[in-house]
Order: structure tokens, then sequence, then C-alpha cells
């Protein structure tokens, strides 16, 4: 059990850590199957839009697993733990008519499976699963422990997703910002208002296949210079 405890402090700790999202999740899986002894430890991330889930980390070798196709959401046993929120024991996936790939499980040995949800303010954006080479049940208290690190993996999901919002968020207010000023500097040197001005950035941006804002900073550039000489 302090084996098990310690690997979820160390979990913990990845959460305000100050390393690449894909390594922290690498970290996650690799720590859990560890203490878990677990063939297969991986974490399955939801694509809202698409509404799929795809492997983003694992510890596993097995090329077969790691470049298995998106489950949708709702198919196999990941697919439903993320659809009702609600952790799923299997004894052996070779058996189970719910479980997808069972080639793989074939190939790589497979056996029992459990897989969690991974939630955070009662939103899911992920899966946890963890595979054992023989049949296992699952104790309450390992229960306990996966869920707990699926709840950490679920925070550090959720802080990387918020991270990407600010930061895309921040980039369309900057961009807005020189698109503003373009259009600023070409209704003064031209005498045309804001829609005309606006249409030309817009049509040299689709001539040149440039973005706006590199389009709106090489307006802003040529006119600084001018201001110089």
């Amino acid at each position: 059990m302090r084996e098990k405890l310690e690997a979820i402090t160390r979990i913990s700790e990845l959460i305000t850590s100050n390393m690449y999202f894909e390594d922290v999740l690498k970290l996650i899986v690799t720590i859990t199957a560890q203490v878990m002894q677990s063939n297969i430890c991986s974490l399955m991330l939801l694509d809202e839009e698409k509404k799929v889930l795809e492997v983003k980390a694992t510890q596993s070798i097995s090329e077969a697993y790691n470049s298995k196709p998106p489950l949708r959401l709702g198919e196999g046993i990941a697919g439903r733990v993320a659809l009702e929120g609600k952790p799923i024991i299997v004894k052996d996936v070779k058996k189970d008519p719910r479980y997808v790939n069972k080639d793989i499980a074939v190939k790589e040995g497979l056996s029992s499976l459990i897989s969690l949800p991974l939630q955070v303010k009662g939103k899911i954006v992920g899966v946890l699963n963890l595979y054992t080479s023989t049949p296992r049940d699952f104790s309450e208290e390992e229960v306990r422990v996966l869920t707990a690190i699926a709840n950490q993996a679920a925070v550090v999901v959720e802080n990387y997703r918020l991270l990407v919002e600010s930061e895309l968020i921040r980039e369309e207010l900057e961009k807005r910002k020189k698109i503003e000023r373009a259009k600023g500097i070409l209704m003064k040197e031209f005498g045309i208002d804001e829609d005309e001005a606006y249409r030309r950035i817009q049509r040299y941006s689709m001539d040149k296949q440039k973005p706006m804002k590199e389009v709106a900073e090489a307006i802003i550039t040529t006119w600084e210079l001018r201001q110089k000489h």
C-alpha cells in the first residue's frame, strides 16, 4: 500500500510541474504500470468535437496497441467508460463481447482490464486503462488508488486545455489589435472607410495566401519605416 500511496504523491507533484504535457502523461502511465504490475497502461483522451477517444500516452512497446485506431464515444470498454463516467472491470478481454480489439489482446497476451474515467468538475476528459497478462480481481483498495490517479490525470489534462485556450485567446486578441491598427493606417493613407480597409487586408491575405495577421504586421512595419525617414 505504501508504494501505491507514494505513486499517488509522485503523480500529484506532476500537476504543477513545468514538464511538457506529453512527458507528464507518459510518466503517469509509467508510474501506474509499475506500482500496479501492469503489462499495458494507457491514457486515452476525448476529442469533444469528433466524439472519439485516442491513445495519447502509454508505456507499452507494442506497436499494435500504440497505433490502434480511435474509439467512438460509447464504443468498446473505454468508450462506455467515457460515456457513462463509471469504471468497468473485465476479467478477460478476449472473452468479453464489448471489447473491440481482440486481435491485439491475443497478440499481446492481455487478460484483465480495468478502465476508469478521467473526470474533473463533472466533465469526462478521457480514460485510464490498465491491463494485466493474467486474470485479476482488482481489490477495492486498488480501484481507489487508480481512481485517485485517474482524477489527478484529469486535472493535468484540464489544466493543459485551459492553458491552450488562454494562449489561443491571447493570440486572437493580438491578431485583432494588429488588424485594427493596420486598418487605421490604410484609412488614413488612402482616405477610405473602415470596411474598405478591412476588405483590402482580407483580399491581399487571400491573394498572397498569407494570414491576415501577417498582412497587418507588414502594413504596420512599412508604415513605421516610412515614419522614420
